[in-house]
């Protein structure tokens, strides 16, 4: 099964109501977080290698979003004088990514975590991907979008299956998670599948008939998945 053809598996997957309801962190730091119960069950308490996950992952999503949203603002200028009828589409991208990125910032500063020190390479290298593929026209410009979507969208369901798990041994204990968490799920949730949907566009779009396709689209990923190795750690 091809990477795009199982992201939506994915997708489809996850948007079923879920018996586990889950997500989000905020044991973060060893806090305590008050919300009114919402039963007698005992809140599941993250281990110190449950909250580095959750730091590495605000940490990664924020990332992440700044860079999309400096792709968009290098991309669009170029893409709509060419093709004035994309303007709404990749508004509407832009400012989905911009929502991200204000959401995530929010949690960065929250729960104190360390945001990755390696913003000045991540916000060049972002502009000038943005840049280059706008410059080489509309169908790679959506193939950026295709490429970059689809590690960000498997990104996600990673996270989204590892507090998946915690749910499930939440339960096995006769616990819950926290709401915050849950929310935090919640919000994981949302923001991936609004990624597939740009996924979705970009092909709508045309994406498959840039050239070169395949060492484009491969160069790309290769990128992203080590922006975010790197972003985890550093």
């Amino acid at each position: 099964m091809s990477s795009f053809t199982a992201l939506r598996a994915h997708r489809s997957a996850y948007s079923r109501p879920l018996l586990l309801g889950f997500l989000a962190p905020s044991t973060l730091h060893h806090r305590q977080y008050h919300a009114t119960p919402s039963s007698s069950k005992p809140k599941y308490i993250l281990n110190q290698k449950q909250r580095e996950f959750l730091d590495s992952a605000l940490r990664v999503n924020q990332a992440g979003e700044l860079a999309a949203t400096l792709i968009y603002t290098a991309q669009t200028p170029q893409v709509v004088r060419s093709h004035p009828h994309l303007r709404p589409l990749m508004k509407h991208m832009y400012d989905q990514e911009a929502g991200h990125l204000s959401t995530f910032n929010q949690m960065i500063a929250k729960h104190r975590v360390r945001p990755t020190a390696m913003y000045p390479v991540w916000e060049v290298a972002a502009t000038f991907l943005g840049w280059s593929t706008g410059v080489m026209g509309r169908e790679a410009a959506m193939a950026c979008t295709e490429a970059v979507e689809t590690e960000i969208g498997t990104h996600y369901n990673d996270q989204v299956r590892e507090i998946l798990s915690w749910e499930a041994d939440a339960e096995s204990r006769g616990e819950e998670l926290d709401e915050e968490l849950q929310d935090m799920l919640a919000t994981f949730r949302r923001i991936r599948d609004e990624e597939l949907e740009h996924l979705d566009h970009a092909v709508e779009n045309d994406a498959k008939e840039a050239r070169p396709y395949d060492p484009l689209v491969n160069v790309i990923r290769l990128g992203c998945q080590t922006a975010i190795k790197i972003s985890e750690r550093v």
